[in-house]
């Protein structure tokens, strides 16, 4: 349930911040660095994975398990050779800057992100 609602909360942000969707048909026209996307580049795509240990854990199923490895490694070059150079072209300094700010898998909690005061 965890991650079904981390990922609804992504696409909410895409929504409503973004002005658009997750979609490649109508992506977000403003890049997103609030709400899950202030602690790690790619809450939806952790959220999707959460969902899959649950399921795996749910049905205790071996099988699942392996389509998340296989999902984190698609996942993982899907972002890198596609995602990051498409955001980049999109939206410059501003996601250049975004990156050296937020890791793209594990947050990184500071007492300055608590404060409200990062990103």
């Amino acid at each position: 349930m965890a991650g079904g609602a981390l990922a609804l909360w992504c696409i909410l942000a895409f929504a409503t911040v973004g002005e658009g969707t997750p979609a490649p048909f109508d992506p977000p026209r403003r890049l997103v660095v609030v709400g899950p996307y202030r602690y790690v580049r790619n809450p939806m795509y952790i959220g999707a994975g959460l969902a899959l240990v649950g399921a795996a854990i749910f049905y205790g199923s071996l099988p699942l398990l392996g389509y998340l490895g296989l999902f984190l490694l698609a996942t993982h070059a899907f972002v890198v050779w596609y995602e990051e150079p498409t955001l980049t072209r999109l939206f410059g300094q501003q996601y250049r800057a975004y990156q050296t700010r937020v890791r793209r898998w594990r947050p990184r909690f500071s007492l300055r992100d608590s404060r409200g005061a990062a990103g």
